[in-house]
């Protein structure tokens, strides 16, 4: 007699059978081995909710040192049991059940809910790689007919859930690829493959199909919810350093500043008109002409004194990150010293001229290569010169631009070339981690006084570990854009890579003329500011014209007092943001959250591509549609004008289980249901979920401009909660040796009370006493973007355990 697996419902039911046969397997300190069908099949527990899938052709070797995986296999317990040609591995928190005469392999979890499971064996056609003979490889998965699956990367299509799409992953510029998906069952699958791949789902399965790979590599992990899944994928890839403070404030770019001078009047325009900046970036070209492309010094005659430039910022109390690219011009030092290492690649690459006019002229080619980062060597002397030239100056963080990289008019043979890991082909998707992992590693040993911060145009798994963050490339502004931002953010988190942004306002305006003057333009570029403060960075960029907030009028005008009253509303959630940033590095958590991460029993939540948490508390809703223009014919001429005379709404749906109180107004909901809400130009639907504690920061000018001796607790009542807030040195390494505080808020509803418990930790510099002003949320009380003044209470707050109660 034989084992059956019945397959009734959601779990896995064992018919025991009278007889099993012989043992077909040998037991590791990890796992399992075992040969079926010619196909060596391993199975390694990297903790008791990871465990690793490895098969091969029967008579090769896989050797494999993964370039996103840092977790080792480990001696956990579990246990073994076979049963006819079933073999059944049982970790403490997941199973994993192997036939002995097929090689397919079934996920359930303690509770022996099945998850998912492998349609087939794997398929391997032979394939060959540059002169190497390897495998194109293969394995497709049966997954639940309405199981939502999130992740994959970022792509601009808008879709929310992840089902019923074709893939070819290959980095671009707004397309980033991540071979994980995360399912709100409560698992993820990771695809350890860089080469060249497909991800199919349709209605028979759901497959990965790569290009090139000596054997199969998948990782499948399980967790209680998406916070639990993502623990695991970060516990395998790398955990999350943190950024510093000012990276949280906001950011002024353009493509591009022509001078020192241009970039730093910015800087003291924001400070004459009292409008709150942290960062300035340079975009490329500082180094001169294409042939000197990235040589990573000003040799630009607009650029006259480097480090005056960098002080002028400084001084203003503001930042300045820089433009660098992964290729270089033949001109430049680096060029040449890379190439007697054949560290170069001979593809087509950004920019294809050497000419600046556009259309490019390819008469003039600019010679201008890749570099190869998968070599150390390569890497040390990319460093090097990026420390001599530029971080010498103080320089305060990097633009990784093209860091998928730029690959035009792709050939076969393109692939084709050597790296120093193999063909092109073999790791072309690794090619953001290992790029930005360069930078990052070299600075990060050289120094720990300052964070490492790198805004990068791609990413691949693992890339979190390196202080990252990563924004959606060079989009064309458009509503549809705007909207598709939303879900692109979301699906990069639930990839476990938590901060991501967009050039706020699109970065390419063909669709306007005279954008500036344009109400369609300027009513889409505040709303993407609105989105964009609920980011994880919040930057204005873009080409074609200037889209610093005084560009679009002077304080009154409807556009510059909606950008100014975000930017004001994004410092004030400052606390707020950082002890969410410290939850992310201490606590695997997101800071852009979809909802199936809080509410994946919602049903109606699942699928919507246009909300998200922001935090644990914030509920946001964009605006991705123009409601404020009307045609008007004058002189003749049909023209498109602001209209503000009737305010418009759009729907909100509250996510069942909670109730949520209307930030800009107080008014409380029952969540479960859908609402109109008004939407002024100024207004987006943010709520707070009730049960909220929110710290509200000071008004300021930078980041760092004020202490917070002096915040304002906003409580939203209706159900307990918990706030920790959490303060350090705002910019260096000390944290990682317990040089931080933290101080607990608790909210018991039932006694209306508020806990503040003890101060623990401690840091030089740190507050000793400070006033928490307490305000109990209610209709048009304690709501909006301005502070109060009468209090519900006021504490005095020295660092020692309280207890309030609020009457």
């Amino acid at each position: 007699m034989r084992l059956l697996r019945i397959n009734l419902g959601l779990t896995l039911v064992f018919v025991i059978s009278l007889a099993s046969k012989a043992q077909n397997y040998q037991k590791t300190d990890f796992g399992i081995k075992s040969k079926i069908n010619n196909i060596q099949v391993e199975l390694q527990f990297y903790s008791s909710s990871i465990v690793r899938v490895i098969k091969f052709p029967e008579g090769k070797t896989f050797k494999k040192q993964s370039l996103s995986v840092v977790q080792t296999p480990q001696k956990i317990a579990f246990k073994i049991k076979q049963q006819g040609d079933e073999l059944l591995l049982k970790s403490e928190k997941l199973q994993v059940l192997l036939n002995l005469k097929t090689g397919k392999i079934a996920f359930a979890n303690q509770a022996t809910q099945l998850l998912t499971e492998e349609e087939s064996g794997a398929t391997f056609t032979d394939f060959d790689d540059a002169g190497v003979k390897t495998y194109s490889i293969s394995q497709s998965f049966f997954l639940d007919k309405d199981e939502a699956i999130y992740g994959l990367g970022q792509q601009q299509q808008g879709k929310m859930v992840k089902r019923n799409l074709k893939l070819n992953m290959v980095q671009g510029n707004t397309d980033d690829y991540i071979p994980f998906f995360l399912s709100a069952k409560g698992y993820g699958l990771f695809w350890d493959n860089y080469s060249p791949t497909v991800f199919e789902d349709n209605a028979e399965h759901t497959l990965f199909k790569s290009e090139v790979g000596d054997g199969i590599d998948y990782y499948f992990m399980c967790g209680m919810g998406a916070d639990a899944v993502i623990a695991c994928m970060r516990d395998l890839t790398g955990q999350v350093p943190m950024f510093p403070l000012w990276t949280y404030g906001f950011w002024q770019s353009r493509e591009r500043y022509k001078s020192q001078d241009e970039l730093v009047d910015v800087v003291k325009k924001f400070r004459e008109l009292n409008v709150p900046i942290d960062g300035i970036i340079q975009d490329w070209q500082y180094w001169g002409n294409n042939y000197l492309w990235n040589a990573m010094e000003f040799l630009n005659p607009g650029f006259y004194d480097p480090q005056k430039m960098v002080n002028d910022v400084h001084s203003l109390n503001a930042h300045m990150i820089i433009s660098i690219w992964n290729s270089f011009g033949p001109m430049t030092k680096q060029y040449k010293e890379l190439d007697k290492i054949n560290a170069l690649f001979n593809f087509e690459t950004w920019p294809q001229s050497g000419s600046e006019k556009w259309p490019p002229r390819l008469d003039y080619p600019s010679g201008v290569r890749v570099y190869d980062p998968y070599n150390p060597a390569a890497q040390d002397i990319y460093w090097n010169y990026l420390n001599k030239g530029l971080f010498s100056l103080g320089m305060d963080g990097w633009w990784m631009d093209s860091s998928e990289p730029d690959h035009f008019n792709p050939k076969s043979s393109d692939f084709d070339t050597k790296t120093y890991l193999g063909s092109f082909r073999k790791v072309r998707n690794a090619f953001p981690l290992m790029t930005v992992g360069g930078v990052s590693q070299h600075q990060r040993s050289q120094i720990s006084e300052k964070r490492v911060f790198i805004l990068t145009r791609s990413a691949f798994a693992g890339q979190q570990r390196y202080g990252a963050n990563t924004w959606s490339g060079d989009v064309v502004a458009s509503w549809d854009a705007l909207r598709n931002q939303i879900s692109s953010g979301l699906n990069f988190s639930l990839c476990g890579i938590p901060y991501w942004n967009s050039d706020l306002g699109g970065f390419f305006l063909w669709n306007f003329k005279n954008p500036l003057e344009n109400v369609d333009y300027r009513e889409l570029h505040v709303r993407w500011i609105e989105f964009g403060t609920f980011c994880p960075m919040m930057r204005s960029h873009g080409e074609g014209v200037p889209r610093e907030l005084f560009q679009f009028g002077n304080k009154g005008n409807s556009t510059y007092d909606a950008i100014e009253k975000y930017i004001n509303l994004r410092y004030s959630l400052l606390p707020y943001i950082y002890s969410t940033s410290w939850n992310v590095t201490a606590h695997q958590y997101s800071m852009m959250r979809a909802l199936v991460m809080d509410f994946a029993s919602d049903k109606q939540a699942l699928d919507i591509n246009d909300e998200f948490m922001f935090g644990s508390s914030l509920l946001v809703n964009p605006v991705t549609q123009p409601m404020y223009s009307k045609i008007e014919v004058i002189g003749g001429d049909s023209i498109k004008v602001e209209d503000f005379s009737s305010v418009k709404s759009k729907d909100v749906y509250l996510p069942k289980g909670n109730d949520w109180f209307d930030f800009w107004t107080g008014e409380r909901f029952n969540g479960g249901q859908t609402i109109r809400k008004e939407v002024p130009l100024d207004i987006i639907p943010l709520f707070v979920k009730a049960g909220t504690i929110l710290p509200i920061g000071p008004k300021v000018q930078y980041a760092t401009e004020k202490k917070w001796d002096n915040l304002e607790i906003r409580i939203f009542e209706g159900a307990d909660g918990e706030f920790t807030l959490y303060e350090d040195e705002n910019d260096n390494y000390n944290y990682e040796k317990g040089a931080y505080s933290t101080i607990s808020f608790s909210w018991n509803d039932k006694n209306n009370s508020l806990t503040i418990g003890d101060c623990n930790g401690s840091y030089p510099g740190m507050i000793k006493s400070r006033r928490f002003n307490i305000v109990i949320v209610g209709k048009s009380k304690g709501v909006g973007t301005e502070l109060i003044e009468n209090f519900d209470k006021v504490i005095n707050y020295t660092g020692k355990k309280e207890i309030i109660r609020i009457n």
